[in-house]
This record gives C-alpha cells, sequence and structure tokens, in this order.
C-alpha cells in the first residue's frame, strides 16, 4: 500500500441550522477544503465518498445523496460512493478515500460528510436515531441492555424503564446508560467522574470555533443539570445538530506537484464491525479489537499517541474509550479523567475538540469533524487548545449498536510530517 497523505480539511461550525439546506451545509465544507488544499481544484479530484444517514429519513433524499450535494459543486462524472454507517459514516468515507489511494487506484480523493439533524419536532429527530441498532428487534434489544444489571447491585434512582427512549430521548442514552450502571457497579466509577469528562470538553469547546456549545461549566453545575436517564444529565450528552466536514487526500506522487501543501500522513486507517461477544468480555471490545490493529499498522503503542479525539456520545463515551484504546487499564478510565490527564496540558489530552459532547455530533460528519482537529493539531495551528509538540494522533469513531458494542468503527492514526 502506498502513503497516504490528508492535504486538505474543512468544515462548518457544527450547530441549529434551521434555515439552512443540506446542500448548502455539504458546499461550506467542500469549499473551505479546497480552500485549505493550496494548489488542488475541484478538478483533480478522482473519487468522492459522501456520507450522511438521515437526508432521506427528514426529506426523502435517498439513494444517490452524494451526486444530488456534489453536483452543485462541480463535483461530477467521477465515481461518488455514498456512505451510511451510522455514527461511523465519516469515517468510514475517509477510509473509503484512502484506500482508493493507498491501492493506487487514484491519485488524489475526496471524503466528506454531512448532517441535518435538527427539526422542530423533537420526537422525529430522536427517533432518527433509532435506525442505528437492528429496528426489526429493538425491543428486546433494549431489554436485553437493561438486563445487564439484573444481579448487579448498584444503588440508583427508578426510571422510566426504557419508556422515553426514542421519544424525549435518543435510544442511544439508554444504551450509554445500561453499560455505565454496570461499569460503576463493578469498578466504583461516579458520576462525579462523567462530570469531570463533561467539564473538561466543555473546557476545550469554548476554544473551539467550530463548536456547537463554547460555554464552560463546571463539574457542580454539570451534575446539577436535568437528568436525561440517570447517571447522564444534558451536559453529559451530546446534542442534537446539523454540519458539515471534509478531507482531501492524496498520494506522494500528488503531493510533489503541491508547492504550499501542509501534509499529514494517515498510518493507519483501520474499519471494523462489532461481534456477538458477552458484556463481559471486554477485552474483545471493538476498539479493543480494531485499535490494536491500527497501533500493529502504524508500528507504534498507545503510548505514542499525543492526542486523540474519541467517539464520546455521553461522557461514558470518553471513559469507556480511553480504556479500550489502552490510554488508561480498563476500569481505571473515571480516576484517570479525574487525574487531569485527559485535559489540555496533560499526559493524553482527549477530545481538544469539546468532542461529540460539546463541539457537537452531526451524525453524519462527526467523524470528519474528528480529523479536522487532529489535522489541525497536527499543524501546529490551532491556536489556545493546541496541544504542545504534538506529533502522533488518533480518532476513534463509532456508529450504531448491535449486541452490547458498536456496529461499526473506524480508526484512524495521523502522524505530522
Amino acid at each position: 500500500m502506498r502513503n497516504v497523505y490528508i492535504v486538505g480539511v474543512g468544515m462548518t461550525r457544527f450547530a441549529k441550522h434551521l434555515n439552512r439546506s443540506e446542500k448548502d451545509l455539504a458546499a461550506e465544507a467542500f469549499t473551505k477544503t479546497l480552500q485549505d488544499a493550496a494548489g488542488i481544484s475541484a478538478t483533480d479530484i478522482q473519487s468522492a465518498w459522501f456520507s450522511n444517514t438521515t437526508w432521506g429519513y427528514f426529506n426523502m433524499q435517498h439513494s444517490i445523496k452524494g451526486q444530488v450535494a456534489l453536483r452543485p459543486l462541480e463535483i461530477d462524472g467521477i465515481p461518488i460512493i455514498n456512505v451510511e454507517n451510522a455514527c461511523a459514516g465519516a469515517s468510514t468515507a475517509l477510509h473509503g478515500a484512502w484506500k482508493d489511494v493507498a491501492s493506487g487506484l487514484y491519485e488524489c480523493s475526496l471524503a466528506i460528510g454531512m448532517e441535518k439533524m435538527y427539526n422542530e419536532d423533537k420526537a422525529k429527530t430522536f427517533m432518527a436515531f433509532n435506525a442505528g441498532v437492528d429496528v426489526s428487534n429493538i425491543n428486546e434489544h433494549m431489554k436485553a441492555l437493561r438486563g445487564i444489571m439484573d444481579g448487579v447491585k448498584l444503588d440508583m434512582p427508578l426510571d422510566d424503564g426504557g419508556a422515553g427512549a426514542g421519544q424525549s430521548r435518543s435510544a442511544f442514552m439508554d444504551v450509554y446508560a445500561g453499560a455505565v450502571r454496570w461499569h460503576m457497579a463493578k469498578y466504583g466509577t461516579t458520576q462525579r467522574q462523567l462530570a469531570v469528562i463533561a467539564s473538561k470538553n466543555h473546557f476545550h469547546s469554548s476554544m473551539n470555533p467550530y463548536a456547537q456549545f463554547q460555554n464552560c461549566m463546571t463539574v457542580e453545575e454539570i451534575l446539577q443539570a436535568r437528568s436525561v436517564i440517570w447517571p447522564l444529565t444534558v451536559p453529559m450528552c451530546a446534542p442534537v445538530g446539523d454540519g458539515s466536514a471534509a478531507a482531501i487526500v492524496c498520494s506522494d506522487f500528488f503531493l510533489k506537484k503541491l508547492t504550499s501543501a501542509r501534509p499529514v500522513r494517515i498510518l493507519a486507517s483501520v474499519l471494523g464491525s462489532g461481534t456477538n461477544r458477552k458484556h463481559t468480555e471486554e477485552n474483545l471490545d471493538i476498539a479493543v479489537r480494531i485499535s490494536r490493529q491500527a497501533y500493529e499498522i502504524a508500528g507504534i503503542g498507545p503510548e505514542d499517541i499525543d492526542l486523540a479525539e474519541v467517539h464520546d456520545a455521553t461522557a461514558f463515551g470518553e471513559l469507556h474509550q480511553c480504556e479500550s484504546l489502552g490510554f488508561c487499564k480498563i476500569g481505571e478510565g473515571g480516576p484517570f479523567a479525574e487525574s487531569g490527564a485527559t485535559k489540555l496540558g496533560g499526559k493524553k489530552p482527549v477530545n481538544t475538540s469539546g468532542g461529540l459532547e460539546s463541539r457537537g455530533h452531526p451524525i453524519g460528519a462527526s467523524g470528519l469533524g474528528q480529523i479536522f482537529e487532529l489535522v489541525t493539531q497536527l499543524r501546529h495551528e490551532a491556536g489556545p487548545r493546541q496541544v504542545n509538540g504534538c506529533r502522533i494522533a488518533m480518532g476513534e469513531n463509532g456508529g450504531g449498536n448491535l449486541a452490547f458494542e458498536e456496529a461499526a468503527m473506524g480508526i484512524h492514526i495521523l502522524g505530522k510530517v
């Protein structure tokens, strides 16, 4: 496989864009990416991978989403591949673009993700998330997730038994709630530790002009906020929002043509799917499995990662991924966060963008939003949130849920050139 470089990144602010169209959001991200990729024009792009999940659900645009969104941008005639892989769609698109170039098939490829999730009918928006599970078996699936607490002792308040999933909240909040409750019972993880993670991410996002939320919140404010489903409060959970992000990748050969590029090399790109492991088999977790593949391909270990963007649809998502990616031992994610290790200035900064919790989570764009942050950091262009001296970064982007883990996941390791 050939070396592959990211030579351009761009994104919209992740926010509630009620008055903007899907095409408009995609156009802004693509235009900014072209501007960032000095010397590249739309005609240089030989293939495009377009990630989106809900355009069809909200506005009936199925089947040819990428062709519809990219035609006004003068991207036509080339292969345009539509990607739908739940919240892992954007990292899947980048994996496809990487594979096109790494294989030698093309010299320059585009990965772009766009999502317009916000709707005044909140119940409709929450129902959209249900497509990320097996809808033919959703009741049994949610029952199994709640069943992991059978026989497990944990002092916790009563809730609605899952009745609000898909109605007053995303069903994925129930997925995370079940997982964190089990983690609390087994390892002693606390609600305060989740609040520490959320507070840290709000601090990071306060320095990110692309973030949906740009306000700091204290640990106490987060603990006292409205409950979504115990132990998760609103600031611990990713908001609903809209946005788009993109990246252009190229080969060594193509890179030599560019006179003012600021390339970042893709050291590893791995895409995987979940398995039917038991919830107690943490060593077989999807992130454990494919992160080790990525480390082996890149020739490094978790200790070599200078910063990471991980899929924190809730604060527990970040805690769990820090364990699974090998940044700390299994069961020690809570104390690891409390130690300050994952905060800017700590030994392993995580989600310097603010993460999904605070930067925002437009499903089909989130993975490329992570890549935008990592490339910006590795170029040492992140301003007040810059991680000093960083050279190697990791992005982990999960999507959907089957059994007791993500249905899909993409992991990328990037290196400063």
